[in-house]
Parts: structure tokens; C-alpha cells; sequence
């Protein structure tokens, strides 16, 4: 598998990933926010089976459709979010949802917080976080639609569950793993506290 990070300026920076199979070229766009070309370029040579949208602001999902336009593969979100950001897609994504492609599955993951519908994506032991976990700290949680900090807490947990050395790639700033943000993130801590 090969994972290819796109830091792509709309509002604000943010990554967005491209996931391949490395025998199959199939691959997956993650949160495709702007720069459309830019993440075009990067495509060139792989057949893109699936354009997700961690949640729906549009900084991960502003050109999710030029880039269907330019690529084909199908576009796919949470419901939540597209009723709460008027925004569509081809496909609503939810909890366990599967989405193939060449050798692999990627798993969806239903983790609200920072959105009503924000969603993780797992393959293997890397997981894509979008913004309900960043390397230190959490995503934005000053949002009306959220309910804190019981949700957010049962949100972590399910995530830092997960193996230690499960790589995380974040929506903002530098990849991390779940070791790493179990021992030293302080938002985590935070919300431990308060709970």
C-alpha cells in the first residue's frame, strides 16, 4: 500500500491523502478540501475508486466533485453531514461501511465530535482522523452541533483502543500514532479529567 500526502491551502491548510495499491494502482482520495489540480497531478497514474470526505466542512470537502469530474470514482460522506453542510455525494458512509479497493478495505469508522457525522478511516493498522484527533491535540469542538464531553471521550477512547503503533494521519499537521497520543496529548488528558 502506498499513502501520499497532498497539503492543499483552501481556508486552511490541510491534507489531503491519496491511498493506493501498489500492485492494482486502485486508490482512494481523503479529503480532497482545494486544489484541485494540485491533487490531480498527484493521480496521474492511479484508477481512483473512492473520493471520501472525513466530514463535510469545506476545507476537506471543497472540490470533491472537480475532482470526480476529472477522475470518476464515487464520491461518499456521512448523512449527518451532508444535511448539516448541504453537501452530496454518491454514497452515506457509516459505521463499519467498507470501501475496497485493489488489495485492500478500508474501513469506516462513525466518530462525532467535531461534526455530527465525522467519520475515521482504517486500513491496516493506519488510520485517517480527519480533525477528531491531531498529534497533541483534538480538531475545533466550539461547534453548536456537538455534544461535549461525553461524546468526545467515548470517540477517543474507541480510537485510542486501537494498537499502539496504529500510524494516524491527521487532517492538520504531522502524522502521529495512537502509542503516542495515549501517553502525551493533552487535550485527551483534558477530557479525561473532566469526565
Amino acid at each position: 500500500m502506498q499513502i501520499s500526502r497532498v497539503k492543499v491551502e483552501g481556508t486552511q491548510p490541510t491534507n489531503c491523502y491519496l491511498v493506493a495499491c501498489a500492485r492494482t494502482r486502485d486508490a482512494v482520495v481523503i479529503d480532497p478540501g482545494a486544489d484541485a489540480p494540485k491533487i490531480l497531478e498527484q493521480c496521474r497514474d492511479l484508477k481512483i475508486r473512492h473520493i471520501v470526505c472525513t466530514h463535510g466542512h469545506r476545507n476537506h470537502a471543497g472540490c470533491k466533485d472537480e475532482v470526480k469530474a476529472a477522475l470518476g470514482g464515487e464520491t461518499a460522506m456521512s448523512l449527518l453531514d451532508a444535511k448539516a453542510y448541504l453537501r452530496s455525494a454518491d454514497r452515506y458512509l457509516m459505521e463499519g461501511d467498507c470501501l475496497p479497493f485493489g488489495d485492500f478495505v478500508m474501513e469506516v469508522l462513525f466518530t462525532p465530535g467535531h461534526s455530527p457525522g465525522s467519520l475515521c478511516l482504517k486500513v491496516g493498522n493506519h488510520l485517517f482522523t480527519g480533525d477528531t484527533l491531531r498529534a497533541g491535540d483534538i480538531g475545533p469542538t466550539d461547534l453548536p452541533d456537538i455534544d461535549l464531553p461525553r461524546q468526545l471521550m467515548a470517540v477517543l477512547s474507541k480510537l485510542l483502543s486501537l494498537p499502539e503503533n496504529t500510524v494516524i494521519y491527521p487532517g492538520h499537521g504531522a502524522t502521529t500514532t495512537v502509542g503516542q497520543e495515549r501517553r502525551q496529548n493533552v487535550a485527551v488528558q483534558m477530557l479525561r479529567r473532566a469526565g
